[in-house]
């Protein structure tokens, strides 16, 4: 008799953690060595908090480096496998690799982007996407550069991995802005803009190595007026070294003699604007995307009619409006 009431306790105990079992809205970001999703994942957790009765529950996971493509193809693979993955947002770090790996897995349940998003031409394998207006991000950042250098010179632009889309449309972007051109993917005079040599750098979102490659540019091009950086990696990554750079440019800088159009606006970077070290900060709002993500998937699931793209909005700090330029 008692080990049959042991038999029927275990048994109860099964279907109770069965049911209390949530169904996973699985976020799955670049990297988890990169304070911008963090703050994706911030905004994940404060969805939980708020509705801790729901029967689903957000997910966030990654792999530990922004610059593992493959680690972050294998996840997305993995949870598209998981029988409790009812949705899946991700932020694609190679956007080709992502879209033939969504097409091998053939999922069942909703797919979205978030942040970054896939190829124009692999659009239809994601029903929407949740996150910045990237092209417009880079348009900003070349307002900020064409406003203080209008009669142009010579840039140099910063961006991440090769094959992020939200990056290559910052710089499109940026390009498109200072020329007045659009589509040009190298400037060479056009709008009194020249890249020099070496550039654009990819950094793989690695903010020490984008410090580097701008000391080893300044170095080989004296006469450089600009850097656009498309990401935010060297001042949030690596914001001494950053600091030690361009402390000796400041008065270049206040003066407009050289500039510096970079995006984000986390970490460190509003007090390095504030500091005067950068012209102007293009910031995204990862917390709201993090935020919006399950409800957004929720919608998904439930075969709700949604907006694709979902954008969130930018936030613009320059050394003067560093005390209310982040959206509250």
């Amino acid at each position: 008799m008692r080990k049959a009431l042991l038999i029927t306790a275990a048994v109860l105990a099964l279907a109770s953690g069965d049911a209390l079992a949530k169904k996973q809205l699985v976020i799955v970001v670049k990297g988890l060595d990169n304070p911008f999703f963090e703050a994706i994942n911030q905004g994940c957790q404060k969805w939980n908090k708020e509705n801790a009765s729901s029967e689903y529950e957000c997910f966030y996971t990654g792999p530990a480096s922004t610059s593992d493509e493959a680690g972050e193809a294998q996840i997305v693979q993995d949870m598209l496998g998981k029988a409790d993955t009812a949705a899946i947002a991700i932020s694609p770090s190679n956007a080709k690799l992502i879209a033939q790996t969504i097409k091998t897995s053939n999922p069942s349940v909703p797919v979205m982007t978030i942040d970054a998003d896939l190829a124009a031409e692999d659009s239809a394998l994601r029903k929407t996407y949740l996150g910045t207006d990237n092209y417009l991000m880079g348009v900003r950042i070349g307002e900020y550069i064409k406003k203080a250098k209008p009669n142009g010179g010579k840039i140099c632009l910063i961006e991440g991995n090769p094959g992020a889309d939200n990056i290559l449309r910052r710089a499109q972007g940026t390009r498109d802005t200072l020329t007045g051109k659009k589509g040009l993917t190298e400037l060479k005079g056009e709008g009194g803009w020249t890249e020099v040599a070496g550039c654009p750098v990819f950094t793989n979102d690695d903010g020490a190595k984008g410090v580097q490659a701008m000391t080893d540019i300044l170095a080989a091009n004296r006469d450089l007026d600009a850097f656009a950086i498309e990401g935010g990696w060297p001042l949030f990554g690596a914001p001494q070294p950053y600091r030690d750079l361009f402390k000796p440019m400041a008065k270049r800088l206040a003066s407009n003699d050289f500039v510096i159009g970079a995006a984000d606006t986390i970490g460190d970077e509003v007090a390095i604007a504030r500091e005067g070290l950068v012209t102007a900060l293009v910031g995204q709002r990862p917390f709201e995307m993090g935020y919006k993500a399950p409800s957004v998937m929720m919608d998904l699931i439930a075969g709700k009619k949604v907006d694709d793209p979902v954008f969130t909005g930018l936030d613009e700090c320059t050394k003067d409006t560093v005390d209310t330029c982040i959206q509250k």
